[in-house]
């Protein structure tokens, strides 16, 4: 079973058209599935909405945060709670196209363990498109991992990878360099972008900031963590 897993903050007016294209798409292509949305602490009903979703479509479970702890908080609760063997991660604010998903599934069925997505056309402001870019080149450079968008949140990996790393601060964006540390086998796919229509963008300048951080932590995991200890001399 696929478990899409969502985290929302402040998202409401999307959350009920992302359930229906999600829906849609699934039971078009005879695909199993849940979806698990997790609040982080929204100050909009998005709480609301995803409680009548949940009374009307037993196919959704949601989990409600106190206050903002984060995407990563948000999205290991949800890994925590989701059901299925598959777990795909996608944004709520309707940029990622839930019609992608088949074709998620069938390059997992390549022999991958971990599908990245990449958005290929980035309908972003050029403030958040140029920092993106700056980022993945560092993260390819200091980690190994060459992909063209580690920054995007739309990703499919199997329950074996989630029960393998664990991710906080800023490291949902490290989950495929956490992945292929590990020795699972990790892709792209060029995925379809869409505008946002409603609400704001989360990202800003300290953000970057920690992700840079973060990035500091991983390239230390990536680079000695995972390696077998060796002694000085012997």
């Amino acid at each position: 079973m696929l478990s899409i897993i969502v985290p929302v903050l402040d998202e409401a007016q999307s959350l009920e058209q992302l359930h229906a294209e999600i829906v849609g798409c699934c039971e078009d292509h005879g695909i199993e599935f849940e979806i698990v949305f997790v609040d982080d602490g929204s100050r909009d009903n998005s709480w609301s909405v995803i409680d009548e979703l949940s009374n009307q479509d037993r196919r959704v479970s949601g989990i409600r945060f106190r206050r903002n702890f984060g995407k990563a908080a948000a999205l290991t609760a949800g890994m925590r709670s989701a059901r299925g063997d598959l777990l795909m991660m996608m944004d709520a604010d309707l940029q990622d196209d839930p019609g992608e998903i088949p074709r998620f599934l069938e390059t997992l069925a390549e022999g991958y363990d971990v599908v990245n997505g990449w958005k290929v056309r980035r309908l972003d402001p050029w403030h958040k498109v140029y920092p993106s870019k700056v980022f993945n080149w560092m993260v390819g450079r200091l980690t190994g991992l060459q992909l063209h968008d580690h920054n995007c949140g739309f990703k499919l990996f199997r329950a074996e990878v989630a029960s393998e790393i664990r991710i906080y601060g800023e490291l949902h964006r490290f989950i495929a360099v956490l992945a292929a540390a590990r020795g699972f086998r990790v892709t792209e796919l060029a995925v379809n972008h869409r505008q946002r229509r409603f609400g704001v963008s989360k990202y800003g300048v300290r953000r970057f900031l920690r992700g840079f951080l973060d990035l500091l932590t991983v390239t230390f995991l990536t680079g000695f963590g995972l390696r077998p200890p060796h002694v000085l001399g012997a």
